[in-house]
């Protein structure tokens, strides 16, 4: 009877607690009154870097989106229209950009240009539509700070795609908020036509789930699934891209055209996994987060298999109260692992050697016009790494400050092993400066120490202009 009585009274008062916020079964961000404007905004950007080294330090282009050049001298210019998403209480909201980057760098007699932007998305009530080149945005920790995702990063170009799915944290019905999920599905373009395949798409899908709402302590869950598949070798070779053969390859099934897909599955498979515990109260946040990756196949709930070694560990603390240091970031990535060095030895079979971002039908890897598209830390042929990673940020009188600090052993693949470190470091400053036609000015130095690289240094000085173009 006591028993009952406690659970009585708890689901009480969480149906009150969640009552005082919004007497609503089902809150959400359209329950808000609509007070704010749409606006159309214009955006000017031009950089430039020069270092000391072979190639830029880490820092300076790493993380970027792409738009910063890896030749250790390079200018680089964005100009565009960004319309941003700006009625969370509204229906129906819609944003899009069209930003047109152009870069010259040592090395190459002509400059090259891009569209490092270009998308719509719509949200209609808890539905999103992405067409386009857009950066893609992390439910956790800080972009700014991280060493970067193990599946999807922001250091490569943002990949053309369609996307329809629930991108943010939305309450499940009847649950007063305390449940939320979200998820979708992608289908895109790597259009970079590397010497090894051309025209590959990809695949990717995900959900998650966030359970806690408005209590101080929320604990989140995702898993991702991304497929390499599609395309046409340098011989002609067809990998498989009718509907047919997509199917096989999003399915994670037998198939293609290559005797590999045809002993394991068609495309390029890889998995990841992220758990989230979070603590939030008035002006601060931390999270506490773990992310595995796999490529066994299959799908391993919480990576407890041969690879459970392996993951990417991190701590991000931000607060809104004392400007001068408004969020720290800790991160620990150990990927040496990979289910051990045997795949099969002595007719039996391990499952190991993994070789994570590689794979014999897609050479270039988990790359897009040559960067990882997972943290730039890791490639194809450098996977098993071990790298401690820090960053701090905050704002001194105006003066927007990041600093970060990485230290990696480095062990190439089990195939070809080579061990090198390095240590990459950044400190970043930018101010708005309004007497300066609202000019925001920027400089950043950093270096690389070590093996990996070599000792090489370098600067990039950056001057941005961001205005309205009109309000209605």
């Amino acid at each position: 009877m006591r028993t009952k009585l406690t659970i009585i009274l708890v689901a009480l008062s969480l149906s009150l607690q969640a009552h005082e916020y919004s007497w609503s079964w089902w809150p959400l961000p359209m329950a808000v009154p609509d007070t704010c404007q749409e606006q159309l905004l214009y955006v000017g950007e031009v950089s430039a870097v020069s270092s000391s080294g072979e190639m830029a330090p880490t820092w300076l282009h790493a993380n970027r989106n792409g738009s910063i050049s890896k030749s250790p001298h390079s200018g680089n210019l964005r100009l565009g229209l960004v319309k941003p998403a700006t009625r969370p209480g509204r229906w129906y909201d819609y944003d899009g950009a069209i930003i047109l980057s152009g870069q010259v760098q040592s090395g190459r007699p002509v400059g090259t240009g891009y569209f490092s932007e270009l998308y719509g998305h719509v949200r209609l009530f808890i539905v999103d539509v992405t067409v386009g080149i857009k950066p893609i945005s992390h439910p956790f920790g800080d972009d700014e700070l991280t060493a970067g995702d193990l599946l999807f990063s922001n250091n490569a170009h943002p990949i053309p795609r369609i996307s329809v799915g629930i991108d943010k944290y939305t309450s499940f019905p009847g649950l007063f908020g305390y449940l939320e999920i979200r998820g979708g599905v992608t289908h895109g373009w790597l259009g970079d036509n590397n010497a090894y395949v051309s025209k590959t798409m990809l695949h990717h899908k995900y959900i998650g789930g966030r359970a806690g709402g408005r209590l101080p302590v929320t604990l989140s869950y995702e898993l991702h699934h991304a497929v390499q598949l599609g395309g046409y070798t340098s011989g002609g070779v067809d990998l498989g891209n009718d509907f047919s053969s997509y199917l096989q390859a999003v399915l994670g099934r037998k198939g293609g055209a290559t005797r590999s897909e045809q002993l394991n599955r068609q495309g390029n498979h890889m998995i990841s996994q992220t758990l989230c515990l979070t603590a939030k109260g008035e002006g601060w946040h931390v999270d506490l987060y773990w992310q595995d990756f796999q490529e066994d196949g299959g799908i391993n709930i919480m990576g407890f298999k041969c690879n459970s070694k392996d993951g990417r560990w991190g701590i991000h603390a931000s607060q809104d109260k004392w400007p001068y240091i408004s969020g720290v970031t800790f991160e620990v990535i150990q990927m040496t692992d990979q289910s051990g060095p045997w795949h099969d030895r002595d007719g039996m079979v391990f499952g190991g050697k993994d070789s994570y971002y590689s794979n014999g039908v897609y050479k270039q890897g988990w790359t897009y016009f040559g960067r990882s598209i997972c943290s730039p830390l890791l490639s194809p042929d450098n996977s098993r790494v071990w790298a401690y990673h820090g960053g701090v940020k905050g704002d001194i009188y105006g003066f927007r400050y990041r600093a970060l600090c990485t230290y990696a052993n480095n062990y190439g693949t089990y195939s070809f092993p080579a061990k090198t470190h390095n240590t990459a470091l950044l400190l970043e400053v930018k101010k708005t400066v309004p007497q300066a036609w609202g000019l925001e000015f920027g400089i950043a130095l950093a270096g690389d120490f070590g093996s990996q690289y070599g000792n090489q240094f370098g600067g990039l000085i950056t001057i941005r202009k961001q205005g309205i173009i009109k309000k209605w």
